[in-house]
């Protein structure tokens, strides 16, 4: 399965950590991409044009990473980090969505930023407080360790994101829980061996 990524997708890294967390990382030929650049072959497989992007032996595509994760853990099983039914899957499937959702903002953050808006344009400061309010709700209700979810690994990604490309937010400060947190998660080997760097 050829897997379309770039190194600081915290979307990328978190299919790549579920993956080796599933003992399938064997299976997935990584090829990291720029879609600025509308690269043909992750055009053939996800119209959209965006990473993650699994291309599956047959030529299907699958995107975005909620789709690959859930595909990766029915092949090895079903039911280990995305849960199947009750309670855990709801609590696993919100912490995904708030994981995915803060990084969303921040990834906006950035580009709006890049494209020349002011810090105080009301835009910019909507998807800031998103990206502060999510780490409030983290800190009074951080993920699950063990065992590590959909929604464990989410967040783990979105932070990640946050101290490679907003290295200067001293987002710990205030979030002492969600810092102990993050350390323990960033010590696990699949978070380790896909870790960012800028």
């Amino acid at each position: 399965m050829k897997f379309y990524h770039a190194p600081l997708s915290p979307y990328a890294r978190k299919v790549r950590a579920a993956a080796i967390l599933l003992g399938l990382e064997s299976r997935l030929t990584e090829i990291v991409v720029r879609v600025a650049d509308s690269p043909p072959e992750v055009l053939a497989a996800n119209p959209l044009c965006k990473i993650p992007t699994l291309e599956l032996p047959d030529g299907e595509g699958l995107y975005d990473s909620r789709v690959i994760v859930d595909y990766l853990d029915g092949l090895a099983g079903g039911g280990r980090l995305v849960p199947a039914e009750g309670e855990a899957r709801r609590r696993a499937l919100r912490m995904q969505a708030l994981g995915d959702g803060l990084a969303d903002a921040a990834i906006l953050v950035r580009t709006l930023i890049a494209a020349g808006l002011a810090h105080d344009h009301p835009l910019l400061q909507r998807q800031l407080a998103a990206v502060w309010r999510s780490l409030d709700r983290l800190e009074s209700a951080p993920p699950a360790l063990e065992p590590m979810d959909i929604g464990g690994l989410s967040v783990a990604c979105a932070l990640g994101f946050l101290d490679v490309r907003f290295a200067d937010d001293p987002w710990r400060r205030d979030r002492p829980a969600l810092a102990e947190w993050y350390a323990a998660a960033s010590a696990l080997p699949c978070l380790v061996r896909t870790a960012m760097s800028s």
